[in-house]
């Protein structure tokens, strides 16, 4: 019976599991974005957001507290390069954000096997959901035509003057 056992164990052992964790937060940390199953993904997501928010947490405390939380998310992720990251880019840019930094978007299912996939990604380090962020300029041929038609011909007025004689 699995009374009050809240997460999943995702089909391994104890030790297992916690080694795919950190290393799949060690992978979104470095990449930004990730693809695997959906079912790891909700995992993965409950596994870094509080590991972020020790990271963000930095900002605002002392020297030895500082210390602590990097030997605490150490002891998790087992990266130092990671770590690095985390503490000196990422928590910078989401300094601000109150929590809920993973986003997952589903993907549909796997050709194999038929798992259904899903993309982890880190949320202030896409641009195309970031409503703060800057736009990508859509390039359409309307508009490259317009910006053609705008340019006036320059005319020398040596030219002008000459046929005018």
């Amino acid at each position: 019976m699995r009374h009050g056992k809240k997460f999943n164990h995702l089909g391994r052992k104890t030790a297992h599991r916690k080694a795919m964790l950190a290393n799949m937060a060690c992978s979104l940390i470095e990449h930004k974005r990730i693809n695997t199953t959906e079912a790891k993904a909700k995992a993965l997501r409950k596994f870094v957001e509080p590991i972020i928010t020790k990271a963000k947490a930095e900002n605002n405390a002392t020297a030895e507290k500082n210390t602590h939380n990097r030997r605490v998310v150490f002891s998790y992720l087992r990266n130092k390069y990671a770590v690095t990251e985390l503490f000196k880019e990422i928590s910078v840019k989401i300094g601000d954000r109150p929590g809920g930094y993973v986003r997952i978007i589903k993907l549909g299912n796997r050709q194999g096997d038929n798992a259904p996939m899903a993309m982890v990604e880190l949320v202030d380090y896409n641009e195309l959901y970031n409503p703060n962020g800057k736009k990508a300029k859509k390039n359409t041929r309307r508009s490259r035509r317009g910006s053609g038609a705008k340019a006036a011909p320059i005319v020398n007025d040596t030219e002008t003057s000459q046929e005018e004689e």
